[in-house]
């Protein structure tokens, strides 16, 4: 499954913030007739407004994955994980789902472009982009299967695209998130990952959201060629 980020920061929240709580009822979190943190404790624990949480929470209530209770709260409904299933389906535009490229081709790019792009990001990203970052690094560490961890993975470097705010870099690096999800790089990422690799790829990952934090360009330069390095190593041996 590939995630697509929308490209407003509001609606990266919504979209975050939404694709979270799926994720939770998918892997059993929440049981059915379990009731749910209150509108306010979603804020406090995602940094997010209340109107955001509202509105994720009345789209998956249309969905029947949950039903409120005035003076009560709100509950996983019985149907959830059926509801849930039914609903696994990957946004394709036409046109990208027909283009392809290799695995070599695709790392090439990501050489090219992902370190050029990292004075336009500590120029351009806020606080939001930071704590979106830091979720997806979290949730990569956290991810209990490969396919789990290269969404994650893929996410934080589309997300790190975005914090450029250009609507040009982030369709290059949506594409790119594409790429990734054709079957021979899946293959190879899967054939690559070893448990010290994926350590060593979650520790890099936070060394390079530091230095954009820190807003130090040729620190952040430095650890993402270092990165992508490693991984068209382990991926392509060269």
């Amino acid at each position: 499954m590939i995630w697509f980020l929308p490209t407003s920061h509001t609606v990266d929240s919504t979209y975050l913030f939404r694709a979270t709580l799926l994720d939770q009822l998918h892997s059993g979190q929440w049981q059915a007739g379990e009731r749910l943190p209150t509108e306010r404790e979603f804020g406090e624990q995602y940094q997010i407004s209340r109107s955001t949480v509202r509105k994720v929470l009345a789209d998956m209530k249309a969905q029947g994955l949950i039903a409120q209770t005035v003076g009560s709260g709100t509950y996983v409904t019985d149907k959830a994980v059926v509801a849930v299933s039914s609903k696994k389906t990957t946004p394709v535009n036409a046109p990208d789902a027909a283009w392809h490229t290799s695995p070599a081709e695709l790392m090439e790019a990501r050489m090219a472009l992902e370190p050029a792009i990292i004075e336009m990001v500590i120029g351009n990203a806020t606080l939001a982009d930071f704590e979106q970052m830091d979720h997806c690094c979290t949730r990569a560490e956290a991810a209990t299967s490969v396919e789990e961890f290269e969404v994650w993975d893929g996410m934080f470097h589309e997300i790190i695209a975005r914090a450029a705010h250009n609507a040009f870099v982030a369709r290059l690096f949506k594409l790119m998130n594409q790429a990734r999800a054709q079957g021979e790089w899946g293959m190879l990422k899967k054939r690559s990952l070893t448990p010290e690799r994926r350590l060593t790829y979650q520790s890099e990952h936070r060394a390079l959201l530091q230095a954009i934090k820190a807003r130090d360009p040729v620190l952040a330069k430095a650890l993402a060629t270092e990165h992508l390095v490693h991984v068209r190593r382990n991926l392509l041996n060269y």
